[in-house]
């Protein structure tokens, strides 16, 4: 089994510090090693003493002027938006119908799905993200043809077919039956399949009929281990729209709880517009929302209070997630820009240490996939960022005022994007290099 290591400044959480102080669970290590055996993190601690223990031959690759932390994760993004990305206009209901439902409809095709899954992975690995769930469309083939560049490159991914048999174009309508035969299929051949894993994907409550949530629940009940993942109150008119649907139902989020759509991994999209009611049935039964800021900007949907999202007294777990195309970007540290937007318009202060803790650990626990991703650790998987500061010229002169780490980090996330992104390590092996010398910084003239 080979081995390699890893030097350099690196950040990492034992913890979650909207439960506990920052200062206890966020760990800086100023010069370490992170020792890599395989696919997994054998150890890791400062150089000094990780230098004596590294096996002879051991190459030692080190990063100078960077952080190196758990690679970043996307709790919440189509793929087959990419093409749509930037396009302009109108709310949530009006963007899915003129944009969103178009583009999906050529995923029929599974060269087109194959070709933009390629780009769409290229891209998040570029940004340093190592790990996403995203929602395919309705024909099987686009699922497949995720999975297979998925696997290509050994990323552990959530995916899945979407589900939707109602209120979208005919093209993209299924029935009940055929989304549970055809994701029953699905997840037969892709779920655990190495590092994939597959998503019971009904689109949200609009675009299913009870049969089909019915269908879904069924479905994500006989596949423990199996993730959920669905839209919930993400814009006003939306929820209207689910009330009338659903007239007998207490609220939109009480839809997918009788139809048993509630539970650990179940991801849901946004979740701006939940009552308190709601946002403590989520506590209890172990749902995740999947904080979405630059897409909710973008569509005029709102913006999602994390910290009363996961205060004390009824926690609920809180993923990030960039919602590619409504999201503006593949970059989580523009994801972490509009973060603390969001958290400033709800009257809060989200600091740097929050903030990465969001990008890594945080959504990897909100997915209960924190024993195998998402911070730095003896036995964790070893899917890695190095995050450059000084990727830019105006980052680099911005840096040179930092008065602390902590402040750099903020530096890094309300200024960066993906041109920060130095490497990438997916399961232990280098998929995305940028080089040393920064992308815009080699091209700058200075008067």
């Amino acid at each position: 089994m080979t081995t390699k290591a890893i030097r350099g400044t690196y950040l990492t959480f034992t913890g979650d510090p909207f439960r506990s102080s920052l200062e206890e669970v966020m760990k800086v290590e100023s010069d370490g090693i992170i020792l890599i055996e395989g696919e997994k993190i054998k150890d890791l601690g400062p150089a000094e003493d990780m230098l004596k223990k590294l096996p002879e031959g051991t190459e030692v690759t080190e990063y100078k002027d960077s952080v190196i932390m758990a690679g970043f994760i996307d709790s919440h993004v189509h793929y087959p938006q990419t093409q749509i990305i930037g396009a302009y206009g109108e709310q949530l209901i009006e963007w899915l119908n003129n944009y969103t439902f178009i583009a999906e409809q050529q995923f029929a095709n599974k060269d087109h799905a194959s070709r933009v899954a390629e780009v769409f992975l290229r891209e998040q690995l570029r940004a340093g993200t190592t790990s996403v769930a995203t929602f395919c469309t309705v024909y099987p083939g686009s699922v497949d043809a995720f999975f297979e560049a998925s696997e290509r490159l050994n990323m552990r991914n959530i995916a899945g077919k979407v589900m939707m048999d109602r209120n979208a174009p005919e093209a993209l309508c299924d029935t009940a039956k055929m989304s549970y035969d055809d994701s029953k299929a699905l997840i037969e051949k892709w779920h655990n399949k190495g590092r994939q894993m597959y998503a019971v994907t009904p689109r949200f409550a609009p675009t299913s009929t009870p049969e089909q949530l019915e269908a879904a629940g069924a479905l994500w009940n006989e596949h423990k281990g199996t993730f959920m993942q669905t839209h919930v109150s993400e814009n006003v008119n939306e929820v209207a729209w689910v009330k009338d649907l659903y007239p007998e139902h207490e609220g939109y989020l009480d839809v997918y709880d009788k139809f048993g759509l509630c539970g650990d991994r179940a991801l849901f999209g946004h979740g701006i517009h939940l009552t308190e009611k709601e946002l403590s049935r989520l506590s209890e039964t172990g749902g995740t929302i999947t904080h979405c800021p630059t897409s909710n900007f973008f569509l005029g949907s709102g913006f999602l209070n994390v910290h009363n999202a996961k205060k004390n007294e009824r926690p609920v777990r809180v993923g990030l997630a960039t919602d590619l195309g409504a999201g503006t970007s593949f970059s989580i540290l523009q994801t972490l820009n509009e973060t603390y937007k969001a958290a400033q318009l709800n009257g809060n202060a989200l600091s740097a240490g929050h903030a990465f803790y969001m990008a890594t650990r945080g959504t990897a626990e909100s997915m209960c996939l924190d024993d195998k991703i998402g911070h730095l650790a003896p036995g964790m998987e070893a899917d890695i960022v190095v995050l450059d500061l000084k990727s830019t010229p105006a980052i680099d002169f911005r840096m040179s005022f930092a008065k602390d780490f902590e402040e750099q980090l903020f530096i890094l996330m309300t200024l960066g994007d993906d041109r920060a992104t130095r490497a990438t390590y997916v399961a232990g092996d280098v998929v995305y290099d940028r080089g040393a010398e920064a992308v815009t910084g080699k091209n700058a003239v200075f008067a």
